[in-house]
């Protein structure tokens, strides 16, 4: 058998030249020498999409999205099939874990000036990628079909209402009618495991190749210069000469990473799983009855709080609408040279202080 393989591998090598790129990739590709952990993000952020694709399909083969059988389902992968309530409780924890190593991979972005040109457009496909996974994350939490989904569904569909005009088209657009319904799930299942994975696949090969054609940013810290060095009109992949091959060097940091999130990822499901699946996750969805504190997910906690803070929902959608643009046009606004965090005060003083309102508007949300 082995021998069958040598022969496939040399045969394609000659046609294709793959023993060259492959040593070109893991050790001619060079990062630089000052890199921190916080690059091996991105890494994780593979597998966890990775992870989610697989579990996803493998809800799939029982999951019947139906609105009178949906919520039965989802019960019997729990408490039938072998290993599907682990299954399920991957697929469910994953997804909340895939918006915080999001959130952790932008603010180190952010803080290490890697947004800075002539990596504006990776900076807006990551932001895509991020709406994208809570997007694909909101479509997702309906698909129980209970209590808390269907009722967190009603509430988050009909903020379009408060839009001026087409308010009222755009929640019967949502919802397939005006109420959420088995049209409502329909569309948001034909999203979640159809269009949406489709579109964060291709803007995760679109990242990659743009990172890999403009090369990796270098870090700030522990450096004297801490300038942007780029500077010229024309496409320039950025060189590190003297840095460290990404094979072995820091593809045993990224291994470090993965098996950490693989550690905190088991723990939670293992010994924390209802963290993210509350009680009322429990009780099949009934349109009759409107339970108590309906929130959503947590990571929408701030929207929601905000909203709940104007005297109109359009004021606060506004408010919400002109952050996300100033976030996805950071690059093209701070036009500044400078990288390190400390010595740009002004910048870092208003992310702390964003943070920081966005916890609190979170825990805010949380206990109201």
């Amino acid at each position: 058998m082995l021998d069958i393989l040598k022969q496939i591998y040399y045969w394609l090598d000659v046609r294709l030249g793959t023993h060259g790129l492959i040593n070109e990739q893991r050790t001619g590709y060079l990062l630089p020498r000052n890199i921190n952990v916080w690059y091996s993000l991105g890494s994780v952020l593979l597998v966890i999409f990775t992870l989610q694709v697989i579990t996803g399909l493998l809800l799939m083969l029982y999951y019947v999205p139906d609105a009178d059988e949906a919520f039965a389902s989802v019960s019997f992968i729990m408490n039938e099939i072998p290993l599907g309530r682990l299954v399920r409780l991957f697929h469910a924890v994953g997804s909340s874990m895939m918006i915080t190593v999001l959130l952790l991979h932008m603010l180190s972005v952010l803080f290490m000036g890697s947004y800075k040109s002539p990596r504006e457009i990776h900076w807006l496909t990551g932001f895509i990628l991020f709406l994208l996974s809570m997007g694909i994350s909101l479509t997702g939490y309906l698909l129980p079909w209970n209590q808390l989904s269907y009722w967190a569904t009603t509430i988050a569909t009909d903020c379009a209402n408060s839009v001026p005009v087409i308010g009222s088209y755009l929640v019967e657009l949502l919802r397939g009618g005006k109420q959420v319904g088995y049209q409502t799930l329909g569309r948001f299942y034909t999203l979640h495991v159809g269009l949406l994975p489709l579109i964060i696949t291709i803007l995760i090969g679109s990242h990659l190749f743009l990172v890999k054609r403009t090369g990796v940013s270098t870090p700030p810290f522990g450096l004297e210069d801490t300038s942007n060095k780029w500077k010229s009109d024309a496409c320039v992949h950025e060189e590190h000469p003297g840095g460290i091959p990404f094979f072995p060097n820091f593809l045993l940091q990224d291994l470090i990473s993965i098996s950490l999130y693989l550690a905190c990822f088991m723990g939670l499901v293992f010994f924390m799983p209802n963290l993210f699946i509350p009680s009322t996750s429990y009780l099949p969805a009934n349109p009759l009855v409107t339970p108590a504190h309906i929130k959503p997910e947590w990571f929408f906690l701030a929207n929601y709080q905000t909203l709940k803070l104007f005297p109109s929902e359009i004021i606060g959608l506004t408010v919400q609408a002109v952050a996300i643009s100033f976030l996805a046009l950071l690059p093209f606004i701070d036009r500044g040279s400078e990288k390190h965090p400390l010595k740009r005060p002004q910048f870092t003083f208003f992310a702390v202080a964003g943070i920081l309102l966005w916890i609190s508007l979170t825990a805010w949300g949380h206990y109201s």
